[in-house]
């Protein structure tokens, strides 16, 4: 694993750039210069950059996102969500018809096409998960339902466990700013841990990265998780570079540490940076 302090130093060797975006591109807020310039760099040595996200929302959606935090759209010809992958097999009725979406209303978008086929948890035929229930959800016995309150969704799931749950985000836990919020991937882990079975869409499972690249491309995967990014990269046999100061920020202090989480992890890494910087 090498420290790497500029991402040029390397470039020359990679086709194809896999990028993630919430923790290395941008942190729920605003972008990260120094990552943008890398892209800005390699768009400038006419190298391909794929953004690929955990996102449970279409990637036209994402694309949208991040014009709102004023990236340049030439920069935005290949974005693949997870939400995107998911949406195509919902679409094809691949769970069933009839879904319950658990998540947030902002992320309906992800059903937009089968709407009608909303209902509710005890009539549906799959589970869809894009993250937790808001709050100020109307309609919804949630009791006492706090935000990082994981013990209302076993005592609400506890008895669907025979369905399946599609989950369009397997990321645990993202950096909103300086704020951690819990992601799908944490309620389908409740979930199998009630003895239920989950489908899913994106890092690291190998079929999101079939919908980016082909396997003989020359392909340097850039990312923040180690559970997802850079397990993904590995999957694929692809080399990686692990941003260390994003999600797994709080894990470790120094450059002892950052190896001995990279082995708990069980993951091979081949360069890491602080934050992506050219």
């Amino acid at each position: 694993m090498k420290d790497l302090k500029h991402l040029s130093e390397v470039f020359d060797a990679y086709d194809t750039f896999v990028i993630d975006l919430w923790g290395v591109i941008h942190n729920g807020l605003k972008l990260n210069d120094k990552a943008m310039e890398a892209v800005i760099q390699l768009n400038k040595n006419s190298k391909k950059i794929i953004f690929l996200s955990n996102a449970p929302r279409p990637s036209a959606k994402v694309v949208d996102f991040l014009i709102k935090m004023k990236m340049d759209r030439n920069y935005l010809s290949n974005v693949m969500t997870s939400g995107e992958a998911a949406m195509k097999a919902i679409n094809q009725n691949k769970f069933g018809k009839k879904f319950f979406h658990l998540g947030p209303p902002r992320d309906s978008s992800i059903f937009e096409k089968v709407k009608d086929n909303l209902t509710t948890i005890n009539n549906c035929d799959f589970i869809l998960c894009t993250g937790l229930f808001d709050e100020d959800e109307p309609n919804l016995d949630k009791l006492q339902l706090h935000e990082n309150d994981l013990d209302y969704y076993k005592n609400f799931l506890i008895k669907h466990v025979s369905k399946k749950l599609v989950c369009t985000n397997p990321d645990l836990t993202v950096h909103r700013g300086d704020k951690e919020e819990y992601c799908a991937g944490y309620i389908a882990k409740i979930f199998e841990e009630l003895g239920g079975k989950v489908t899913y869409y994106g890092k690291p499972y190998k079929e999101i990265y079939k919908m980016c690249f082909k396997e003989n491309e020359k392909v340097l995967v850039i990312g923040d998780n180690l559970r997802t990014d850079i397990r993904g990269a590995n999957n694929l046999k692809k080399d990686c570079l692990f941003v260390s100061n994003g999600v797994h920020r709080n894990e470790f202090t120094n450059n002892l540490e950052l190896e001995k989480l990279v082995n708990k992890y069980k993951v091979n890494v081949n360069y890491f940076q602080k934050e992506l910087q050219w």
